[in-house]
């Protein structure tokens, strides 16, 4: 059932995405994700930059967890027709009013509010420079029938989190991420362009956060990230960016412009 929606919002231009019947994953794609993957060959935080590595390496679909308690998902999603710049400018406009984050998962996604507008709506920076260091206060769930969360997310540039500056320098595509010394949890979309569009490759890393610049593990030892909780995400992170990348080379046709 779709998320509670006002009477302005109905009034809205946005709101025929609301109203679209979302782009449903291939069940192949929900068995994938269900996949617990070796910890001893999964992909863990502090190789992040093998991100950049050509090809896929193990596990690009899926979840675990390590021996030191902290856990990881995956997911790949084909982008056919979505540019980076488009993803950039995703992660700037969508936070500036409740709607434009609803049209993504209609099922799941309440909220997304920046705490920065200002700063996204700045037209002298990058798209990239419009979301980094930014705060999006986020409500969701992760079922349809889910309890409501309130999240924080935290963007950064990806040189602040470990990626390697110099490797930036020379990629043509994009990286969506957050994490800092708070939160235990290190998120990174990494988006390469390919011949139909781009490629999303996602990570999660629980128990993790950010200090000195670099991953560290977060949770003390002893501790387990409970796996239910995780499994949630990856099958809620399959089902949105399947959706996403079904509207929005259409959404930013229109849109692009209005912030």
């Amino acid at each position: 059932m779709p998320v509670p929606i006002t009477d302005e919002e109905r009034k809205s231009p946005l709101y025929k995405y609301f109203e679209m019947e979302m782009a449903k994953p291939s069940p192949e794609h929900y068995e994938k994700a269900n996949t617990f993957l070796d910890p001893a060959r999964a992909h863990r935080a502090p190789d992040l930059n093998r991100l950049f590595d050509d090809g896929y390496m193990y596990g690009e679909i899926g979840y675990t967890q390590f021996e030191d308690g902290t856990a990881m998902l995956a997911n790949l999603v084909d982008m056919p027709g979505v540019t980076p710049e488009m993803f950039d400018w995703w992660f700037a406009w969508h936070g500036l009013e409740p709607l434009r984050y609803k049209i993504w998962c209609h099922d799941e996604h309440h909220a997304a509010i920046s705490r920065n507008p200002e700063k996204n709506r700045d037209t002298s920076l990058s798209m990239k420079e419009r979301y980094w260091d930014t705060i999006h206060d986020v409500r969701e769930s992760m079922t349809p029938d889910g309890p409501v969360l309130d999240i924080k997310i935290h963007f950064r540039n990806p040189a602040d989190i470990g990626f390697d500056p110099e490797k930036l320098k020379d990629f043509k595509g994009t990286i969506v991420c957050s994490g800092d010394e708070h939160a235990p949890t290190i998120m990174v979309h990494f988006v390469r362009p390919t011949e139909r569009g781009s490629e999303l490759r996602t990570r999660f890393w629980m128990g993790w956060g950010v200090r000195d610049g670099k991953p560290a593990k977060v949770i003390p030892d002893g501790v387990k990230i409970p796996l239910e909780g995780v499994k949630e995400l990856l099958m809620h992170n399959v089902k949105e960016f399947t959706n996403l990348a079904a509207i929005l080379p259409q959404v930013y046709a229109e849109f692009k412009d209005k912030f």
